[in-house]
């Protein structure tokens, strides 16, 4: 009943930027955790980044201080805004949301089916 839909992956080179949506078709936004995925070629899923209700954010180790996450309840979208993007960036990103809050450390419910980032040297 929840459909989340990502779109704005493509190629970039090494080091440019890349923004990615969510939109969500239910309006959860406000009381649920939402977060970034990824997946590499040859590599296990990670969690890029995290959003709370209020704003709280987790990130990544591998992408602080280059990605930014945030969510626009108004609009049921979540945003993943990648700076200088590196080959290792590479991957299927994939947008994930649960009713419950981030702090009760939630199974991630709800899927999108993933836009690809390309990373180019």
């Amino acid at each position: 009943q929840v459909h989340l839909a990502e779109s704005g992956g493509g190629s970039v080179q090494a080091g440019g930027s890349l923004g990615l949506s969510c939109l969500v078709s239910r309006s959860i936004l406000s009381t649920s955790c939402m977060a970034w995925f990824r997946r590499a070629r040859g590599k296990e899923r990670e969690k890029v980044a995290t959003v709370d209700s209020v704003g709280v954010t987790t990130y990544a180790e591998s992408v602080k201080g280059r990605f930014t996450i945030s969510r626009d309840n108004a609009k049921n979208t979540l945003y993943l805004h990648m700076n200088s993007l590196k080959p290792d960036d590479t991957a299927m990103y994939y947008c994930a949301a649960d009713t419950y809050s981030c702090d009760l450390n939630p199974a991630f419910a709800y899927w999108g089916q993933g836009t690809q980032v390309t990373v180019s040297s």
